[in-house]
């Protein structure tokens, strides 16, 4: 991915070394689930309990162990990973700020927040475990930049466009959170059933995909950001993580009822789908008879 020289977004709050304290509630983020399964194996709870808990609010914590060191100040490689992060931001700032405009809207810019370890939000305490995540209520995404070494060890996803990815995906979340789509999935969601909720929030992801794959698309008609192979990645990214892919992974089988996030293919899907069209009005992921 082709990102070195761009303009750097003012809207990273650098918290590394800070720490956070308390339960809450959170939106789980992209890694969030696979993370959450592998300690509730661990600990010996239900996994889909667990999620459950951490999305509606307080409730019982796990001891995660210590919070992973931080990185020395002045850090070359460090230093250059925040860099990237600021660039992506502001490209998602400047393609967002253009789609809005031409559709009568205002945008308005989140804040990016780097953490390490734990951190307090308006959503309440987070810990790393929980994965690149966005709060509604503080207009913030969290990300503690360790995600990304998981990204290469566990998913086995090398290069910067799927980082990029993860990134527009929380971004994706935020677009929804001004459209007002976000506030009636959740109204929906509490007057349903367990099943009917978790299909809910499936569209919901899966429209946060389709929105990073429209940054991307515009991205790379303003900047010419890919580089050969570097679709090819994002889409094993957003494969790797498929909520039948990481219960298999975690359980040996899956449940379908329980997914969160939707299938590989799905996620792959709509995220294609946003890149191909760069369209936002083809994304209505609640509207579609298949997903």
């Amino acid at each position: 991915m082709r990102w070195q020289g761009g303009r750097e977004s003012d809207n990273v709050e650098d918290e590394r070394g800070a720490s956070g304290g308390g339960p809450g509630g959170m939106v789980l983020g992209l890694g969030g689930t696979l993370v959450v399964v592998v300690l509730a194996l661990v600990f010996g709870v239900d996994p889909q309990a667990l999620l459950q808990q951490i999305n509606q609010g307080p409730g019982p914590q796990i001891n995660q162990g210590p919070a992973p060191a931080v990185a020395p100040a002045g850090d070359a490689g460090d230093d250059e990973l925040k860099k990237f992060v600021r660039v992506v931001l502001a490209d998602t700032e400047d393609v967002w700020q253009d789609l809005f405009q031409r559709d009568g809207k205002q945008y308005e810019v989140p804040k990016l927040v780097l953490y390490t370890g734990e951190v307090r939000s308006a959503c309440g305490f987070a810990s790393a475990a929980v994965g690149p995540f966005y709060c509604p209520g503080d207009a913030k995404v969290y990300l503690d930049l360790g995600f990304f070494d998981e990204l290469r060890d566990r998913f086995h996803v090398e290069g910067n466009f799927p980082e990029a990815y993860v990134i527009a995906h929380e971004i994706g979340h935020h677009v929804q959170n001004l459209l007002g789509i976000s506030e009636q999935v959740s109204a929906l969601q509490q007057r349903s059933s367990k099943e009917k909720a978790n299909a809910l929030s499936v569209r919901l992801e899966l429209q946060a995909d389709f929105f990073a794959g429209v940054w991307a698309n515009h991205a790379q008609e303003k900047w010419k950001i890919l580089e050969a192979g570097d679709v090819e990645k994002a889409m094993n990214c957003a494969a790797a993580i498929g909520d039948d892919r990481l219960q298999m992974q975690a359980r040996g089988y899956v449940v379908p009822d329980s997914f969160t996030h939707g299938t590989s293919a799905q996620r792959a899907r709509w995220f294609r789908k946003g890149l191909d069209t760069g369209d936002m009005t083809q994304g209505d992921t609640f509207g579609a008879r298949e997903l």
